[in-house]
């Protein structure tokens, strides 16, 4: 997968538009893209996606979409209208939803299959009666969803190199749970800019670490440095 001029993406998960945009407006340049999620997406619906797509940089439109195959192909057939490249689905929805998600997805828009969450770790997932571990699940789900013919995954940092080892360049890896250092909060398996650009990682989706900087701009623009310069 060819390296993004600027693998940056920034989480605009606040639900009042207008501040959305201005944070997305003066980000300009700091920033490769720019993420609508469920806060944003319940507040607003399409018109958020298309006014952010006003700003002149791509949209992933995080959604998470998990359902039977048919809801899930039909909603992302519906998704089509508007202008994204990138669309979230959840990989244990299973192979055929999959598949219908990837068969809807219209020209230029890529459908990325979320693996394990950022805010789960191995005791989370032995609670919910997984057997072994984030890692071994992710690379379970990543099996199951590149065979499905989705275009991309969306893993913790802490599973690319894995995922690099098994499946090679190919994949895009769309990647949260990025901190510039160790801080309380609910992510549990991050790393560094640096850390995850290294390992493999294609785009880096940053939220908080940025959008609760006294200046995001600045923020941005120190987060992708030191991402470069390691």
């Amino acid at each position: 997968m060819p390296s993004l001029p600027n693998p940056l993406f920034c989480a605009l998960d606040r639900p009042d538009l207008g501040a959305a945009l201005a944070l997305g407006r003066s980000l300009g340049s700091g920033v490769g893209g720019l993420k609508v999620g469920l806060e944003l997406f319940a507040a607003h619906g399409g018109k958020a996606v298309r006014a952010v797509a006003d700003l002149g940089l791509p949209v992933f439109l995080d959604l998470k979409l998990h359902d039977i195959p048919n809801t899930v192909g039909g909603a992302v057939r519906a998704l089509n209208a508007l202008p994204i490249a990138y669309l979230t689905v959840h990989a244990g929805g299973g192979r055929a939803m999959l598949q219908a998600a990837a068969a809807e997805a219209g020209d230029g828009r890529t459908v990325l299959a979320v693996t394990v969450l950022t805010s789960l770790d191995d005791a989370d997932l032995r609670a919910a009666g997984v057997a072994g571990g984030v890692s071994d699940q992710v690379l379970r789900l990543a099996d199951t969803a590149l065979g499905a013919g989705v275009g991309g995954l969306v893993c913790s940092p802490r599973e690319v190199a894995p995922l690099r080892e098994r499946f090679g360049r190919a994949p895009l890896l769309v990647v949260p749970g990025i901190r510039p250092a160790s801080r309380g909060d609910d992510q549990k398996r991050t790393m560094t800019p640096t850390e995850a650009l290294a390992a493999g990682a294609d785009v880096l989706v940053v939220g908080r670490p940025i959008t609760g900087a006294p200046d995001p701009a600045l923020a941005a623009r120190h987060l992708l440095a030191g991402a470069r310069s390691g």
